[in-house]
């Protein structure tokens, strides 16, 4: 670890690309073609990170990446068209607050990571809108000249409407990964960033506001060291400010090698290629024994990943690449070898699975302790929010919950009427009893026969 530190206190080079063998580069390929595949599915969302993905692999498919880029296109200038008319208004450092802020994805994941969430009420769209500008970059567009592009303007919009926050909770409005995204698109678009926005993320990571209750958020502390290393190396800060950043790296590899378990894995197995990136990004990757072990760790446990959000920010890092290369892409010699491949359907379990369902919430916020505790009988090969809408349908036991669409998929917001709020800290978490997260979304988690599952209203 000391040795890294020692690397860092060099000028960070530019990002580039690191060695990936060639078993390895054997293993990204089959997931692109996994991605490729999902990302057919037109019924799924077009998710701004799917396509960035593909993008940052070695082979492509032209026409289906083609195609996906339009659907991405149509997606964000139809939902996000409504923020042009405020994004053309003049910035200002602390506008108006919204309504009350969104909750987070931990609610859906069992673990500390952004929901990227579907904005809603006026309320800030930060991450989203900077996986779109990647994507856009990413697609090879022409340059930004003159006045900017809606997308742009509207990113730079949310991040000072995500700041509204502050004033009253000490945090954005959204949270600190989806605000560090939104620093890192204006970076690798080479934007001109105002200081007090560079200022504030760094000011976080001084004081140590990327953690959550006694854990670590490593994603959201991997995104912002993207971040910091992408406004290192560019032409964008100079004297004390370029000092702080570069302060800010390594107090960032410093967190991130004190997550790393000695299963090799940093934080857990879905924040680790976002670590990875980050390692990548800084030119840590050839030096440090740290990497490769936490390279391996997740070539043993590919099978984990199912979501396409979640192998969408696999890929980059399999490939030896961060979004940081982004900014260099041409589109020129590209390879079009990739085919996809398509889903495997899972075959069909018979017979039925018998589920124990149970709803905690603390004593101080809700008259008793367990809400809800019964047995939930769903068809074997169900997931998690299969299990809660059947749990919804016993109606004499009156369980309800609410979602809220994410590039995750759902996360839950609301569960037996209790609503997990984002400006008080509070997240539905879940849990194998007695106590283990879960690290999939109830969407993607498949419960086993004669398991308990806890939903549990928690601080963080």
């Amino acid at each position: 670890m000391w040795r890294l530190l020692v690397l860092l206190q060099a000028v960070v080079l530019p990002a580039q690309l690191c060695e990936v063998p060639e078993a390895v580069a054997a293993r990204a390929r089959t997931m692109s073609a996994r991605l490729l595949g999902l990302a057919e599915d037109s019924e799924q969302q077009a998710n701004p990170s799917v396509y960035v993905a593909l993008r940052l692999a070695d082979d492509h498919h032209p026409a289906l990446e083609e195609q996906y880029l339009a659907r991405l296109k149509e997606a964000f200038q139809g939902t996000h068209s409504t923020s042009s008319q405020a994004a053309s208004r003049p910035m200002r450092p602390f506008p108006r607050p919204h309504a009350a802020p969104r909750s987070r994805a931990s609610a859906a994941r069992g673990h500390h990571r952004s929901p990227v969430a579907a904005g809603k009420g006026g309320r800030p769209l930060t991450g989203r809108l900077a996986l779109y500008l990647l994507a856009l970059r990413a697609a090879c567009q022409p340059p930004d000249l003159g006045a900017e592009s809606p997308p742009l303007a509207r990113l730079k919009y949310a991040l000072e409407e995500d700041w509204t926050g502050s004033q009253q909770h000490g945090h954005p409005l959204t949270n600190y990964y989806q605000y560090s995204l939104g620093v890192l698109a204006l970076c690798v678009r080479r934007r001109h960033i105002r200081e007090e926005v560079i200022r504030r993320l760094l000011a976080a990571e001084r004081h140590g506001k990327f953690g959550h209750g006694d854990g670590h958020a490593v994603d959201t502390e991997a995104v912002a060291g993207l971040a910091f290393a992408c406004l290192h190396q560019a032409p964008l800060a100079r004297g004390m400010l370029a000092s702080e950043l570069h302060e800010a790296i390594r107090s960032v590899a410093r967190k991130l090698l004190q997550a790393q378990g000695p299963d090799g894995l940093i934080g857990n197995v879905f924040s680790t290629p976002l670590a990875l990136q980050f390692f990548i990004a800084t030119n840590s990757c050839e030096s440090e024994p740290e990497y490769s072990r936490a390279r391996d760790a997740l070539l043993q446990s590919l099978d984990n990943f199912t979501n396409p959000m979640a192998i969408s920010q696999l890929l980059p890092a399999l490939y030896g690449r961060s979004y940081l290369d982004i900014a260099s892409m041409s589109c020129q010699g590209e390879r079009g070898t990739l085919q996809p491949i398509s889903p495997v359907t899972q075959s069909t379990e018979l017979g039925n699975i018998i589920v124990r369902l149970v709803v905690e919430c603390p004593k101080r916020l809700c008259h008793h302790h367990v809400l809800y505790n019964q047995s939930v009988t769903v068809p074997a090969g169900s997931s998690l929010l299969d299990v809660l809408e059947m749990a919804s349908k016993q109606g004499h036991h009156a369980f309800t919950f609410k979602t809220q669409d994410s590039l995750y998929g759902p996360f839950l917001t609301t569960v037996m009427k209790v609503e997990a709020k984002w400006q008080e800290r509070r997240s539905w978490h879940l849990l194998s009893a007695p106590n283990t997260s879960l690290q999939m979304g109830i969407a993607d988690y498949k419960p086993h026969d004669g398991e308990t599952l806890i939903l549990r209203l928690s601080k963080w």
